[in-house]
């Protein structure tokens, strides 16, 4: 006669439970932000949870939340991941499998790798694709397609979230070689050309009527320029807004004095 499976330890239930409280407390992760730390200690708030579950010895509970109280910054898109992973290892460290040496070198490199990849993919295209589509759509005269937009990014981000905590908190260090998979630098650069043809469509809407065709074609050439100017270091940002700004209030009065040169 087979016997009945036995249900979960309670080990493994109070493991479980840790793990999510250490999940939810990422929200909050910002909450404690500070210029000398950064985000240490949302990141010892968020691992405290699993901390005390994986170390029941008071003295190793103690080194364990040391190893994370120094400085950490990371987007905030990538929390749950990295804590995941550290939960990883810690169980690691905790079997005798890991040593705690090498955490400190292993985690400053994930945690800015990650920051970068976050800065680029999450800050810099995917925010910037969200809301120049909002406002094309709201100028166009759509209500219902924005909203349900910022819906399905915001449950989108969420299960992100949690799907990245869950492979961390399960692989450990291994979930990267799977997340250099992804290409996400390469997903990055194509959505910023997508961007692009969002910008030109926000200009569409918002230029002045009558629309002249060579008047916008000339505005988007010369911003065009200042953007190639400002990649190759040859002009800063502010100046290049500047001079945009000042060719804009410049740029009638020349074009009348064009069109009064042609009237002679």
């Amino acid at each position: 006669m087979m016997k009945e499976s036995s249900p979960a330890s309670p080990r493994e239930d109070t493991l479980v439970m840790a793990y999510l409280r250490s999940f939810m407390r990422c929200y909050m992760a910002g909450a404690g932000f500070n210029t000398r730390g950064m985000q240490n200690i949302g990141l010892v708030y968020a691992m405290q949870p699993g901390l005390s579950a994986i170390h029941t010895d008071p003295k190793k509970y103690r080194a364990a939340l040391k190893r994370y109280v120094r400085h950490f910054q990371s987007h905030p898109f990538w929390m749950p991941c990295l804590v995941g992973i550290f939960l990883n290892v810690e169980k690691a460290v905790a079997a005798g499998r890991f040593p705690p040496a090498m955490l400190s070198k292993v985690k400053d490199t994930t945690a800015y790798t990650l920051s970068a990849l976050g800065d680029s993919v999450f800050a810099g295209s995917l925010l910037i694709f969200w809301a120049l589509l909002t406002i094309c759509l709201l100028l166009s005269g759509q209500t219902a397609a924005p909203l349900t937009l910022g819906i399905c990014f915001f449950i989108g981000l969420q299960v992100f979230r949690a799907y990245t905590f869950a492979c961390g908190a399960r692989q450990g260090f291994r979930f990267l070689e799977r997340l250099k998979r992804w290409d996400l630098i390469n997903w990055g650069r194509r959505i910023k050309y997508v961007n692009a043809g969002l910008l030109l469509w926000l200009w569409a809407l918002i230029w002045p009527r009558p629309f002249d065709w060579w008047e916008w074609l000339a505005g988007t050439g010369a911003l065009m320029l200042f953007a190639r100017f400002v990649r190759t270091g040859l002009l800063s940002r502010v100046l290049a807004a500047a001079a945009f700004v000042a060719g804009i209030e410049v740029f009638p009065r020349f074009e009348q004095m064009i069109r009064g040169f042609l009237s002679l």
